[in-house]
């Protein structure tokens, strides 16, 4: 334009318009800049929301390790995580507040995105030259501690494979090609040249990676240790008789059952006729004159900081003759809301057709001696069962025994056949549906599914109504990655056969997405 044959005059012309371009384009339109405070406005909102989404999912971890030793190594690593990653979005502030602290607010307490538009500060502060400065280096030793600490914390556990991918993803720091081949340090294609209010949002944006990341941390480290917690090794076969007394040469019966005996279920206190031995009650006492004799107590566990008690209350029989009744139940000796409990009354050395017995709720016989007792509709925590014999001679004896009421066990989440956790495609995920399953609980329950919530990286916790994925939800799991962990909790259900009965929310399933 300002060679071949041309005026002086011409010349000057064209050379002044070409100075005009070049000012165009150092100079940013105000719409862009704008744009860029808006997200900027986006990641830190977002930022806020997940510090407090990632505080509880912290204290609830931390309420589980101190109700359950199943949970204290993933109390352990969160402990850690959560010190990396505060650390780490602190120090990425500061970086902030070196670009924001010299620049006067608007009235209305905003950034003045407009003006935004000159990034000398950060070139001069993390560049020298054609490398990095003091500071510069600092903050990629910054990134690069950040990243291997997080890796040393999460180990090689497989369940945490796709944490170490979204960290090198997010956070690597090596030189990048631009869009002419030509390759350049991370600093230098991210930051160096670009106005100050893009600089920020960058930052802003890698807090929010970190935030995102510890989040993944906690959900998979809760649904880890609530898989060990529900492990068949922390259970122990019971012998549950259906009677406390026998005579010389008398059929024995009963029920073999699955009870927690177990170490890491601990109570704080125990008042009874024995001592704490590994989770369990070891009676030890000398037995008393001729007659029912009572067998009594309370256990004392430590929930959510607070102190709950579980009272205990049993018999047994001293005899020289049938004088007091035998009650045990078939399933354990507790009786359960929502379901039918089975129960077996005798008296002994009394035929079952002399014995009668009653109870509060619904109480049926299905044979001889058998019962089905439903305690669904029966106030309080207890209830009795009166029994009435006619012994041999004429005479008629009565006994009556209290009952424990106590509520179905939380379900486990089920999927394709899978309880507690499975890795498969987001196809297979999208097209399942959500059961509940109470694989050690001796009743067999039937349930409908009333809602339920899932945690979806990127997208955060959906509720979703029934046993199907929402299109929210489906939407979410459309756009997930392989590694992704997919998380399943609260799921709400109604007992069929027992309306009006609510139990209790569901532990957490965890899919891996392939």
């Amino acid at each position: 334009m300002a060679g071949g044959k041309l005026t002086p005059r011409q010349k000057m012309i064209n050379l002044m318009y070409l100075v005009f371009i070049a000012m165009l384009a150092l100079n940013m339109s105000k719409e862009v800049l704008s744009a860029f405070g808006l997200m900027n406005e986006q990641f830190e909102s977002s930022n806020v929301e997940a510090t407090k989404n990632n505080d509880m999912l912290y204290s609830a971890l931390s309420a589980k390790a101190a109700e359950n030793p199943s949970f204290a190594s993933a109390k352990q690593l969160s402990d850690k995580v959560k010190g990396l990653s505060n650390d780490f979005t602190a120090y990425i502030e500061g970086l902030k507040g070196d670009i924001t602290k010299d620049i006067e607010k608007e009235a209305n307490g905003k950034l003045p995105y407009e003006a935004m538009d000159k990034g000398d500060k950060i070139d001069e502060q993390w560049f020298e030259g054609d490398g990095y400065s003091k500071k510069g280096k600092e903050i990629i030793a910054t990134i690069e501690k950040y990243k291997a600490d997080m890796k040393a914390v999460i180990g090689n556990d497989v369940k945490y494979k796709a944490i170490i991918t979204e960290l090198d993803s997010k956070f690597n720091t090596e030189d990048i090609k631009d869009g002419e081949g030509v390759k350049k340090k991370y600093l230098d294609y991210h930051f160096k040249g670009f106005p100050s209010i893009a600089s920020l949002t960058k930052l802003s944006a890698m807090q929010n990676n970190a935030k995102v990341i510890e989040a993944n941390v906690y959900n998979i480290a809760l649904g880890k240790a609530a898989v060990e917690s529900m492990s068949m090794k922390n259970y122990t076969a019971l012998v549950v008789l259906d009677k406390n007394a026998y005579f010389q040469g008398e059929k024995v019966t009963g029920k073999v059952v699955l009870g927690r005996y177990d170490e890491n279920t601990k109570p704080i206190e125990f008042h009874g006729p024995g001592k704490i031995d590994k989770g369990q009650a070891v009676i030890d006492m000398t037995a008393g004159s001729v007659g029912e004799q009572k067998i009594n107590g309370e256990f004392v566990f430590l929930e959510d900081g607070k102190k709950v008690p579980l009272k205990f209350e049993g018999a047994y029989v001293v005899v020289p003759r049938p004088n007091s009744a035998t009650i045990s139940a078939d399933k354990m000796n507790s009786v359960y809301r929502g379901v039918e409990n089975p129960m077996t009354v005798s008296f002994a050395g009394v035929p079952d057709s002399d014995v009668k017995a009653n109870a509060a709720g619904s109480w049926r016989s299905t044979g001889k001696g058998k019962y089905n007792w439903v305690v669904t509709g029966v106030a309080g925590k207890t209830a009795m069962i009166n029994v009435t014999a006619k012994l041999s001679d004429g005479k008629v004896v009565t006994d009556k025994r209290e009952f424990n009421i106590r509520e179905i066990p939380s379900p486990q989440p089920e999927l394709r056949g899978k309880t507690g956790s499975a890795k498969g495609n987001k196809n297979d995920l999208a097209s399942s549906t959500v059961r509940v399953a109470f694989p050690d609980f001796v009743f067999d329950v039937r349930t409908n599914v009333l809602s339920f919530e899932v945690y979806i990286p990127g997208a955060g916790t959906i509720i979703c109504t029934g046993d199907k994925f929402s299109g929210a939800a489906l939407a979410a799991i459309a756009k997930t990655k392989r590694g992704d962990v997919v998380t399943i909790n609260n799921i709400k259900t109604s007992i069929i056969g027992a309306p009006g009965y609510i139990p209790r929310g569901s532990t957490s399933f965890a899919w891996e997405v392939q």
